[in-house]
């Protein structure tokens, strides 16, 4: 039982004059990471879109959710292992897609991956990682053979770059693909634009465009545009190192990779029509994540996806945009049960995620928290886990749920 075991482990080694070397309570994890992490990776990591309303918003909706426990239901705590997808999961939680982990550990995707995968929780692998996604489920292989992995994927102006990403998903056993529509370009970040940063520029987080034959293939072509013009400057100076590896030794290449990039990942005329390009083009999963407004989802289910997934990015997209758990009820009223319904944005603990269950989710992601966590690398993110499923599985006993299937709004008053 996760709960009682790990407080259990925290316990006795609190008898040996050891605390826990990643911190349990979670502002405390939050202070202690921004201390660890450079000005920039902070920036990147915590920041918000404008004013951070959203990122805010995301906290308060899960503060205003109370539980209405019930007492004396005579049952153990509740098993948190779940079936989707035809595949059982340790819980029914998955380490959100995000991208750039490098700035928080230099083994980035592939620290974060191993340790959902000694958890046997998911990992959901972002289209903008630190690493081939081929070397990331080697990574999880290597722990628990079959582990349970997504690809996210941003959808590219150059559709030969998507088919060849949905290909090498499928050969490296990824069991679903994430198409996240709410980043068709960058939002308002006042954090990195104060700092000048963008890691992409640099060459971070482009480990899938520099190792996919049809986005190298395409080096040479044309862009649109003129082309700009590049002086040397202490920054770009600093930045020398990491374009040299990226580009694994031709810095000419690197730079012509990051310019690419740039050029084309943007696409703010994405629309349905993409959505059902995709759905036709790979026979995985197809999850739409990005999605508030339950005509959105209504239409999402229309066109055959397999999964909706609420979110607002983190807050990192829209500012003032709706609390991601305050969208919830409506997508999964409007879904009605076709398709399973995920959700992230602002789940923090353990017993967010049983409010996010209670509303209707499925499966929820936890983001910001494991990225603090493997600023201490795979041990860091392991940690991080054990204190989610640990309170997520204390709650739900505490709060009089049995099993999974006893989780609904009445847990929230809301009957």
């Amino acid at each position: 039982m996760w709960g009682r075991k790990v407080q259990q482990a925290i316990y006795l080694e609190g008898l040996l004059g050891r605390r826990p070397k990643v911190p349990v309570y979670p502002e405390a994890l939050e202070r202690a990471a921004r201390r660890r992490a450079s000005p920039e990776a902070w920036a990147y990591i915590a920041g918000g879109a404008g004013l951070e309303r959203t990122v805010a918003a995301n906290l308060e909706a899960f503060r205003r959710y109370a539980f209405r426990p019930r007492m004396l239901r005579g049952a153990p705590p509740p098993s948190l292992e779940v079936e989707l997808f035809g595949r059982r999961w340790a819980a029914p939680l998955f380490l959100a897609p995000i991208g750039v982990l490098e700035l928080a550990h230099r083994k980035g995707d592939l620290a974060a991956a191993r340790a959902a995968a000694q958890k046997g929780v998911p990992f959901m692998v972002s289209n903008q990682s630190s690493y081939p996604l081929e070397a990331i489920a080697e990574a999880m292989e290597g722990v628990r053979p079959g582990a349970i992995r997504f690809f996210q994927l941003y959808h590219s102006t150059d559709f030969r770059v998507v088919r060849s990403f949905l290909r090498r998903a499928e050969a490296a056993g990824y069991m679903g693909v994430v198409l996240t529509v709410d980043t068709v370009q960058l939002g308002w970040r006042p954090r990195d634009l104060d700092l000048g940063h963008l890691p992409f520029l640099k060459g971070q987080g482009l480990a899938q465009y520099l190792t996919d034959p049809a986005f190298l293939a395409a080096l040479e072509e044309p862009l649109e545009g003129p082309a700009p013009k590049v002086r040397l400057s202490p920054a770009l100076l600093r930045a020398l190192p990491t374009l040299w590896r990226a580009g694994k030794g031709n810095l000419a290449r690197a730079l012509k990779a990051v310019r690419r990039f740039v050029a084309t990942y943007s696409f703010p005329e994405l629309s349905w029509e993409e959505v059902r390009r995709v759905r036709e083009e790979t026979p995985l999963p197809l999850i739409l994540k990005g999605l508030l407004h339950p005509g959105d989802a209504e239409r999402a289910v229309e066109l055959g996806v397999d999964a909706v997934y609420v979110s607002n990015h983190g807050g990192r997209q829209v500012d003032g945009a709706v609390a991601a758990l305050d969208a919830l009820p409506g997508v999964v009223r409007a879904v009605g049960g076709r398709v399973p319904v995920f959700m992230d944005s602002g789940v923090r603990t353990g017993a967010d995620v049983a409010k996010a269950l209670a509303l209707g989710a499925k499966a929820v992601g936890l983001g910001r928290p494991y990225v603090y966590g493997l600023l201490w690398g795979e041990e860091g993110v392991g940690a991080v886990l054990d204190y989610v499923l640990a309170e997520l599985e204390l709650t739900l006993a505490l709060v009089g749920v049995g099993r999974l299937e006893e989780l609904g709004p009445h847990l929230l008053g809301l009957d």
